[in-house]
Parts: structure tokens; sequence; C-alpha cells
């Protein structure tokens, strides 16, 4: 069995406060792309990240969430000058902050700069064909023999009924195993 591989490029999560502050008061996200992730969309609205060393235009990633998060690789943490950890989506304790600007004004977050570590989305139904639970920590090959074939390993399988099968990658581990198109990789326990 095998799962979709999607790279997930760099994008923020605005909370309604800083939304508002950002794009003024009342503003609302506009749905220019739906995502793979049920209720997920890409934004028109778009923000400029800054950090110590640089600036990157990003876009916002809907529907607003309790907490504004910055999601970026490893190779844009090195641009921006911050030291972002590995983790989670949502696990922003003792991360980096940045400010963002937007249109109307600027916020400065005292943390929410993340590498999101790479994951598999799954209903509780799929993660029963494929044979995992949450939080079970598996490896996935994408690729083909001889064409940058690559196992991920530490791939971490969250499991929700508002989840729909799909594994997340950022663009660094995309650009380094080859991966463009529709990707599927196997799961390897």
């Amino acid at each position: 069995m095998k799962v979709l591989v999607e790279t997930s490029a760099h994008h923020v999560h605005v909370s309604r406060e800083d939304l508002d502050k950002l794009y003024g008061v009342g503003a609302q996200l506009t749905n220019k792309k739906d995502l793979s992730q049920p209720g997920q969309f890409a934004c028109f609205e778009k923000v400029t990240v800054v950090g110590p060393r640089g600036e990157m235009t990003m876009s916002i990633l809907g529907p607003e969430r309790p907490n504004t998060q910055v999601e970026i690789s490893l190779t844009d943490a090195r641009k921006l000058g911050l030291t972002a950890p590995i983790r989670e989506s949502g696990d922003i304790e003792g991360t980096p902050g940045c400010k963002i600007v937007g249109p109307a004004g600027e916020v400065e977050i005292e943390k929410g700069v993340i590498v999101a570590k790479r994951h598999i989305h799954f209903t509780p139904e799929e993660a029963a064909q494929f044979g995992v639970e949450d939080k079970q920590i598996v490896s996935v090959k994408t690729g083909n023999p001889g064409d940058r074939e690559t196992i991920f390993g530490d791939v971490v399988v969250r499991v929700s009924e508002k989840f729909s099968a799909a594994m997340h990658v950022d663009t660094d581990e995309a650009n380094a195993a080859g991966l463009s198109g529709e990707v599927y990789g196997e799961i390897i326990k």
C-alpha cells in the first residue's frame, strides 16, 4: 500500500488577533486553493516574515489557528537567520519568534517558528488499513532504484477524523529526494 507524498512549502498560520493586526480588523482569509487536508486552504493573503538576517514573503494557510506559527525549511531558517527546531505542527513552546509584516501592520511573535517534522496524516480507518497508529514512527520509501530512491526515516503518524491520507515533507526534503509531480511512498515499519 502506498501513500501520497506532498511537498509543503514555507507558510504561515495566523490567529484571529494577528490577522486583524496584519490585514485590518475583521479581515477574512480568502481561499485560493483547497489543500489535501479537509478544510485547509492556501490563501491569496501573503505576509513578509522577517528574521535577523533576511526576509521572505510567504502565503498564509487557512483557516485561522489558535496561535500564529511559521513553518519553514532549514534552508529558509538559515536565510532568515533563525535557529528553528524540527517539531510537529502546533508544538511551539521554546521555539524562536520573528516579525511578520502585512499590508495593515505587523506583529512580533515571541515563539512559533518551526521546521515541520515529516509526518503522515490518516483517518482512523486509513491508519487501520495501513496497520499504523497515532504517534507511531515509521519510515517511507519513495522513488525507484537508480532514480534517487529515498527512505525517509523518523516519520510521525498523525491520526484524526479530520485528516486525509497524505505524507508531508518540506521543500528541502523533496528537492533532495528529487520528488516532483504526483509521488507515492511505501510505509516501512
